[in-house]
């Protein structure tokens, strides 16, 4: 028998009533039950014991062979690493059993506002094939979309944090559809999650800026509890790249905040924009270190000599770059970016929406495919990849000496299966244990 089809209307319809219900709406995908997500430690002194963490670097024929590792007694304070003792077995202390401690992770691009997560299984229609065509859709879905956004971005929080994500930078709507409402919701779904996840949050003028008239809105919502001020695809979608970006960057000034923009377009007038913001950040340093181009597609079609020129320039302007790490016909110059100090960060982005269904919420599942399509192979390699999970925090630095944790280190860390950082990565080890400030997610 055929599947039955099921319309747009009824496909919200029914979800509502599920949400209302307290069902259970995708059981297909492993999610921590509402009450594991209340933190068990809300500003109180624990103690774990057999926690593996790692102390250097075994070296063989002048390259590292192995990570060493040993087990030690963590003691946590109000949310702080408070002592890393020699590990006492006996001790009144939670049993780590061995498991690996890592810097908790952070998704650097993804959309909390905007997600089926925790809905029936769609998925994406081939005849949505623009950015214009999924504005289309998105002005007709959006207000049914609003009805059940709370719980569903508490329900993707949960995987996340069950990937071992515990702060994310979330880009929501800010369009003439949903006006403010999707900011308004994503902030109450994180007030009801604030013992245990973080996010900084991005106005995002998913429509354009001029395409659906939406300065009013992004000047309202600057003023609100926002950390960036977002763009998308200047050119393309409103038809000036200067026009457009002028009005991100005095908004951003204006109301002293950073830059994120969403840059699609490949070709001439991607490297455009890329270099207009490069020079709108050198005219004004207090955005250095405060502005960041996603997915920045453009870079991927460089020949080596361009992309080396156009790293420095993103590396000395502060101008950072963050990736969903794509792969097929549009391989980002990552190396090439680090080789000029450009801060690169990893986001997930779409996670089972009308964008795109393939996001796992596993950010450690992002650095795997990187070390993959970039050739780190090795011990090293793959251990330094790590950092694109955590923002650069790594258990130890390139000579193998311990950096992290360190007592007065905010107690923000996961423990995984897996004997080091470099298996980790390399066999996407599961996660066992989310700490978010002090707090025993799970």
């Amino acid at each position: 028998m055929a599947p039955q089809s099921i319309s747009r209307k009824d496909f919200i319809k029914n979800s509502s009533i599920l949400l209302a219900a307290g069902g259970s709406l995708l059981s297909s995908v492993p999610s921590i039950a509402t009450e594991q997500t209340k933190p068990a430690i809300t500003g109180k002194a624990v103690k774990l014991k057999n926690v593996r963490l790692e102390t250097g670097f075994e070296y063989k024929d002048d390259e590292v062979s192995h990570t060493n590792t040993d087990l030690f007694l963590v003691e946590i304070d109000q949310g702080k690493i408070k002592a890393i003792l020699p590990n006492d077995p006996t001790a009144d202390a939670v049993d780590a059993k061995g498991l690996l401690m890592l810097p908790a992770f952070r998704d650097m691009h993804i959309h909390l506002d905007k997600t089926y997560y925790g809905l029936p299984w769609r998925a994406n229609s081939s005849k949505r094939r623009t950015v214009k065509d999924m504005i289309a859709y998105e002005q007709q879905v959006i207000p049914d979309l609003l009805k059940t956004s709370i719980p569903r971005t508490e329900k993707l929080i949960e995987l996340l944090q069950s990937k071992g994500t515990n702060y994310a930078r979330s880009h929501v709507n800010i369009e003439p559809t949903s006006g403010l409402d999707s900011l308004r919701h994503l902030e109450q779904a994180l007030a009801n999650k604030k013992d245990s996840f973080q996010a900084e949050l991005v106005a995002f003028p998913q429509h354009g800026i001029y395409y659906t008239k939406t300065e009013p809105l992004m000047k309202e919502a600057a003023k609100m509890n926002v950390d960036f001020i977002g763009g998308l695809d200047p050119y393309s979608i409103d038809g000036s790249i200067e026009k457009h970006m002028d009005f991100i960057v005095q908004l951003a000034l204006d109301n002293h905040k950073g830059i994120d923009i969403h840059l699609h377009e490949s070709g001439e007038s991607g490297m455009k924009t890329i270099e207009y913001l490069i020079n709108k950040v050198i005219e004004n340093p207090v955005l250095k270190g405060k502005t960041f181009i996603s997915h920045s597609f453009a870079l991927a079609h460089l020949d080596q000599k361009r992309a080396e020129e156009i790293a420095e320039k993103l590396g000395n302007a502060q101008v950072g770059i963050t990736s969903t790490i794509p792969f097929a016909g549009t391989i980002m110059p990552i190396p090439t970016l680090y080789k000029y100090g450009v801060d690169v960060m990893a986001g997930n982005d779409c996670i089972v929406d009308h964008w795109s269904t393939f996001g796992s919420g596993s950010i450690l599942q992002k650095v795997n495919l990187s070390a993959q399509l970039y050739g780190y192979r090795n011990e090293f390699a793959l251990s330094r990849s790590l950092r694109l999970a955590t923002h650069h925090i790594l258990p130890l630095d390139d000579k193998g000496n311990q950096q992290w944790p360190k007592a007065g280190d905010t107690a923000d860390f996961v423990l995984v299966e897996a004997s080091c950082s470099a298996e980790a990565v390399s066999r996407v080890s599961p996660v066992k244990s989310l700490i978010h400030r002090g707090n025993i997610v799970y």
